[in-house]
């Protein structure tokens, strides 16, 4: 009888902790207490512990055994420390020696016949645990690759709680070949905007957003589907910073096979996802669609067809770049610095030939999307059938000029917390990078106007200087302060304000 202490990781969102497990064997009962787990996870974790133990092979230590979780695991326990608990449990009762478990991570869910179940998230878990100063993390070996991805990680794959208890009884774990299979890169212009013929006004709109990381409408019954699913395609490569926040994400979303890499990631969702599938929920600790399409695009398509919750709520996500919930005694929060696209038909009708939509219909569907129209700098129609129009550019070539001004939007903003013009705060527009003072004046008199409102007045400034980027200009001249106004009007001609 005695004492033993590993330990294991506890998700909060992308938020990861590492936390001690210790376990006594004292004379007593047969028993097993849980502490430092959430109420309602106390008596199924036992029960899979128990199960796991006897099924593998070994013999249920006759002693009164209580594991402690510390610091306390959030009140939504997600079953990743289960073999963290197993081991200590053994541990302090000899079934195996305690000095082989510590200074490793033990991450992995128990089956009830002794099998090791992946678990979401592993990504983040272990770069917690790298960063805490310990590197040797033992993961189910169907998390052994994703494991693997984190620098400085030695993992040891396992798959049955029989061979941990075998392996830590005779010696150390195995660790795992690090070494991938090389894969050959997928092309960034599998789609290409050359097969979007015409719509010159959308094409353009396109490229602004990739520049500058606007918010962008689409409106009409055009290829609004096919451009967006290009926009990706111009945008530049993610960072390394940017492409392992991505891959958390994806992680803890338990998709990380689906993770685009170094390409910036396209989410879809159709109009019928609830809330939780947008945003994420609480309860699960699982990402939504608006924080897998971080550091890329969310389309979405028949923009008013999203229920009154999950377009309101986009609001506040777009404003802060980040998605927060609360719930369950806990409060979560999940980034979401995206590239929105909006479209819309004009009306509810599928056809547009048999149209018989009063204007009244016809302002109320758009009035579904009053909340967050302001919230998008640029908007263009978009149309079929543009005969006659010329072929337009490839992917390719739109995408070096967006790459070339986001190097000089990224070297004006370098000692900045800032990658694109879209995330620059209004007070530094107007202190630390002014416009020319004829293109300040033209958007100070369509404010006066009424043309656009006073909170547009900073999203015209951020296109003006990507115009300005675009075309390798210092600051915003007139020119391009007048084309941020044609871009804001877009779609609706008038411009919705």
């Amino acid at each position: 009888m005695g004492h033993a202490s590993t330990r294991s990781v506890a998700l909060i969102g992308l938020s990861a902790h590492v936390v001690d497990v210790e376990a006594d064997a004292a004379p007593g009962d047969s028993e097993l207490h849980l502490v430092g787990l959430p109420e309602m996870s106390v008596w199924p974790a036992r029960a899979r512990i128990r199960a796991a133990i006897l099924n593998s092979g070994t013999a249920w230590p006759d002693a009164r055994i209580t594991v402690s979780v510390a610091p306390v695991i959030p009140p939504v326990y997600d079953a990743a420390a289960d073999l963290a608990l197993a081991v200590a449990l053994l541990a302090a009762a000899s079934v195996i020696p305690p000095e082989r478990i510590t200074g490793r991570v033990f991450l992995g869910e128990l089956a009830l016949d002794g099998g090791i179940r992946p678990v979401r998230g592993v990504l983040p878990m272990v770069a917690a645990a790298v960063r805490a100063g310990i590197s040797r993390v033992v993961v189910p070996a169907d998390c052994a690759r994703e494991a693997a991805q984190v620098p400085g990680a030695v993992v040891m794959p396992v798959t049955q709680l029989a061979d941990v208890v075998d392996q830590l009884r005779h010696g150390a774990l195995r660790d795992h070949d690090n070494q991938e299979p090389e894969c050959a890169p997928s092309s960034p212009f599998a789609v290409d905007l050359a097969d979007v013929s015409g719509n010159q006004a959308a094409r353009r709109a396109l490229e602004v957003c990739a520049a500058g990381g606007h918010h962008l409408f689409l409106s009409g019954d055009g290829p609004a589907t096919m451009l967006t699913e290009r926009l990706p395609g111009i945008l530049p490569p993610l960072s390394e910073q940017a492409a392992r926040e991505v891959a958390e994400i994806y992680s803890l979303a338990g998709r990380l096979h689906r993770a685009p890499g170094l390409r910036p990631p396209l989410c879809a969702p159709h109009h019928s996802e609830t809330p939780a599938a947008i945003f994420g929920s609480v309860a699960a600790n699982r990402p939504g669609a608006l924080s897998l399409a971080h550091r890329g695009v969310l389309h979405l398509a028949d923009a008013p067809e999203f229920t009154s919750p999950v377009l309101d709520g986009l609001c506040q996500a777009l404003d802060s770049g980040q998605v927060h919930l609360a719930g369950h005694g806990r409060s979560i929060r999940y980034p979401a610095r995206v590239t929105l696209v909006l479209d819309s038909r004009p009306c509810p009708c599928p056809e547009k030939r048999r149209c018989a939509c009063t204007p009244e219909a016809r302002r109320r569907y758009r009035a579904r999307l009053a909340l967050l129209l302001p919230r998008v700098a640029v908007r263009a129609p978009v149309e079929w059938g543009d005969r006659g129009a010329r072929e337009g550019e490839p992917s390719a070539t739109v995408a070096a000029r967006v790459l070339a001004a986001r190097v000089r939007a990224a070297h004006r903003l370098a000692d900045t917390p800032w990658w694109t013009n879209a995330e620059v705060p209004a007070p530094d527009l107007r202190t630390r990078f002014p416009a020319a003072p004829e293109a300040s004046e033209l958007l100070r008199s369509a404010v006066n106007t009424g043309l656009v409102t006073a909170d547009g007045l900073p999203r015209l400034l951020r296109v003006a200087w990507t115009l300005a980027d675009l075309r390798g200009a210092g600051r915003p001249q007139l020119d391009d302060a007048a084309g941020a106004l044609e871009l804001w009007k877009g779609a609706d001609g008038d411009g919705t304000r």
